[in-house]
């Protein structure tokens, strides 16, 4: 049979409206497959084999070896479409040349993102988070999003019947994954706002509302040790706490009350909130603080206008995926923040830090 190649060129094309924006649309709607297929690559452990082979390019081949397929030509022939899709988004790297028998050989590398990819690398990552935002129950939900809005309930409350913190009650299989998704990014960003923020020197007693189990008062504390530390939570993530040295475990409600203290520190927990609930919580902080005293909240800030760039396309993501499963919950500006500080109490100075990842640290005082 006679080899063909496909002749002609797209650069004849270039600057054609039509086409460019039917690509545009087209991408944007099948954008699930790339997810998908993440979400695929992170539970076969392509990510981790790649991000462990020393800088050597893998084929499909090997990177099939280890997987239980029952025709191993189907799976090295599933194993190298996927990696050929994430390479097209440079989330791999391909390299190929050709056989002995004029076919095509490819080898993958892991491009940089591949670190917040990969789940043994012994850092950070946002292989949980990935595991999250796929889970079946999440992205069941999405379905019932347009229905949400004329309804006036969430698209999670419409699909579950209960809203996702009653779900999570319900189902521990996916408050577990949950659970590991915010302890890497939580990880990350306080190891970023020690790194960047500078903030803590002048404070004596640190109180963080809705601490969890005291890691990012640990974490804290452990750089500043002139700072006493109190972690503020449920009684049952309280119960859960570990004994940590210059850390004191208060259980009790946000809503009823805050500890007191010259500094409290909110790391999102403003974003899950609605603005009514935002401003209860906010002067329970001002009542806590001393006259010098400083709200730290460390939050996602929308962009005033909507961008045409990652970081923005990222945040607005996030808002409606708020919007989708979050009784309330929205992400919001500068702008917004400050009023909301400001109608509940806040009179003082403003500052806002850049942290890393869409995250800001915003400082009030009294």
């Amino acid at each position: 049979m006679k080899n063909t190649t496909l002749s002609g060129s797209r650069s004849n094309l270039a600057g054609d409206e039509e086409e460019e924006t039917w690509l545009h649309a087209w991408g944007l709607i099948t954008s699930f497959a790339v997810s998908m297929t993440l979400k695929a690559a992170i539970e076969l452990g392509l990510f981790d084999a790649l991000s462990n082979a020393g800088g050597r390019a893998l084929t499909a081949d090997e990177l099939a070896a280890g997987l239980p397929a029952v025709d191993k030509t189907d799976g090295v022939a599933s194993v190298d479409r996927i990696l050929r899709l994430l390479a097209s988004f440079d989330v791999v790297r391909c390299l190929t040349e050709t056989g002995a028998h004029g076919e095509t050989i490819r080898q993958y590398t892991p491009a940089p993102v591949c670190r917040w990819l990969a789940i043994n690398h012994g850092g950070s990552s946002l292989a949980p988070y990935a595991m999250f935002t796929t889970d079946q129950d999440c992205l069941t939900a999405w379905q019932q999003l347009g229905a949400a809005v004329e309804g006036g309930q969430t698209a999670f409350g419409r699909t579950h019947g209960v809203t996702m913190v009653e779900h999570f009650g319900r189902t521990p299989r996916l408050s577990g994954v949950f659970d590991k998704a915010m302890v890497q990014i939580s990880a990350m960003v306080t190891s970023k706002l020690l790194e960047r923020f500078h903030g803590f020197d002048d404070i004596s007693v640190l109180v963080d509302v809705g601490g969890g189990t005291g890691a990012t008062l640990k974490m804290v504390t452990s750089t500043y040790k002139h700072i006493r530390g109190i972690n503020f939570d449920l009684p049952y993530a309280i119960s859960l706490a570990p004994s940590i040295p210059g850390v004191e475990h208060i259980a009790g409600n946000m809503f009823d009350y805050v500890p007191s203290g010259d500094a409290v520190l909110l790391k999102t927990v403003l974003h899950i909130l609605d603005d009514n609930d935002c401003i209860r919580l906010l002067k329970n902080c001002h009542g806590a603080l001393s006259d010098k005293g400083r709200l730290i909240a460390v939050e996602f800030v929308l962009p005033g206008t909507p961008e045409v760039t990652r970081a923005a396309q990222n945040l607005f993501i996030l808002d409606v995926m708020m919007l989708n499963n979050s009784e309330g919950g929205k992400e919001r500006t500068e702008e917004e923040f400050l009023k909301l500080a400001r109608q509940s109490g806040f009179s003082g100075t403003f500052q806002s830090t850049y942290i890393f990842g869409n995250f800001w640290a915003l400082e009030f005082t009294k």
